[in-house]
C-alpha cells in the first residue's frame, strides 16, 4: 500500500540504498550553449554524489535509436549538431545501461544529459534530441522481455516527445505529475499509482527544475526524496521491483546535486 507518509517512506528509502550512479566524464562536454549543457551542471551532480561507485556506460547505437526516431530524425541531428549527435548517443547508452540493470532488479538512476523527455519520433526541441527513456522502455518492449510499463515524468515540463512516443501505444503509459503546491502535487502522484495498478517496469523521467529555487518554484528537497520513496514503494508492491531513473531538467547549480541525492535516497 501506497501511503504519504514521508517519514516512513524516507526511513525505507535510505535502508536499502545502493550507492551505484550511470555517468560518463564525456557528460561533463558542453555540446550546445542551453541551459542543460551549461558548465557546471553536471559537476554540481557528482560533487555530491562523489561517495558512489560510477559505472560507465557505452554509447547507444543507430539501431537503438532508431527503435522510437525516424531515420529522417537521426540524420537531422547529426547534419546539424555534430557534437551533440555524439553526446545523445551516450545519453541514450546510459539509460539503456540503467534499465538493464533495473531489469535485473537493480534499481539504478543515469546522470545523463543531454535530456530526452521532448523529442518526439521525427522532432526534437527544449534541450532534447534523442528520447533516452523512451528508447529504453521501447527496447525492452519491442523484444518482449516485459509486457507493460509506466513512465512517470515529474520535470516541470510536459514530456510531449515521451507522451507522443507512446500514444497509442497499449502497453507503456505515460504520466506526468502535477499540482499546485507540494502536498498536492505527491497525493496526485499516490492516487495515480493507487489506480494503476501493476507494471512490469517502472520508468522516471527525473527533472528537478521545479524546486523552489529552481524555475518552478515549488517543490523542496525533502519533497524529491517523497517522491523517490513514492516511486520506490510502487515498484517493491506493483511493478516487480523493477525501476529506473534518468536526469532531465533541472537548472540551478547550487541546489541541482542535493535533489538529485535526496531523490536517490527515496528512489534506491
Amino acid at each position: 500500500m501506497i501511503t504519504p507518509n514521508s517519514g516512513k517512506l524516507t526511513l525505507r528509502g535510505r535502508k536499502n540504498m545502493s550507492k551505484q550512479v550511470i555517468f560518463h566524464e564525456d557528460y561533463y562536454l558542453e555540446y550546445t550553449f542551453d541551459p542543460a549543457a551549461k558548465p557546471g551542471r553536471m559537476e554540481a551532480i557528482m560533487d555530491e554524489l562523489s561517495d558512489f561507485t560510477v559505472i560507465t556506460p557505452l554509447p547507444a547505437t543507430v539501431e537503438d535509436v532508431l527503435l522510437v526516431h525516424t531515420d529522417d530524425h537521426v540524420t537531422r541531428v547529426q547534419n546539424d549538431y555534430d557534437e551533440v549527435y555524439q553526446s545523445a548517443l551516450l545519453a541514450v547508452g546510459g539509460v539503456l545501461l540503467a534499465a538493464e540493470y533495473a531489469y535485473n532488479q537493480q534499481p539504478m538512476f543515469a546522470a545523463i544529459r543531454p535530456p530526452g523527455h521532448h523529442a518526439s519520433p521525427d522532432g526534437y526541441w527544449g534541450f532534447c534530441y534523442f528520447n533516452n527513456i523512451a528508447i529504453a522502455v521501447r527496447s525492452y518492449c519491442i523484444h518482449k522481455k516485459i509486457q507493460n510499463a509506466l513512465i512517470v515524468d515529474f520535470d516541470l515540463h510536459f514530456g510531449d516527445g515521451s507522451n507522443n512516443t507512446f500514444r497509442n501505444d497499449p502497453l507503456v503509459t505515460y504520466y506526468a505529475c502535477e499540482g499546485n503546491t507540494p502536498n498536492e502535487f505527491t497525493s496526485n502522484l499516490i492516487d495515480f499509482l493507487a489506480q494503476h495498478g501493476t507494471v512490469d517496469f517502472l520508468a522516471v523521467s527525473a527533472g528537478f527544475d521545479r524546486h523552489e529555487d529552481d524555475w518552478g518554484k515549488l517543490l523542496s528537497t525533502k519533497d524529491y526524496q517523497s517522491i523517490g520513496s513514492i516511486l520506490k514503494l510502487y515498484s517493491e508492491d506493483h511493478g516487480g521491483n523493477r525501476r529506473f531513473a534518468c536526469l532531465e531538467g533541472g537548472y540551478n547549480h547550487h541546489v541541482l546535486g542535493k535533489n538529485v541525492r535526496a531523490f536517490i535516497e527515496g528512489f534506491y
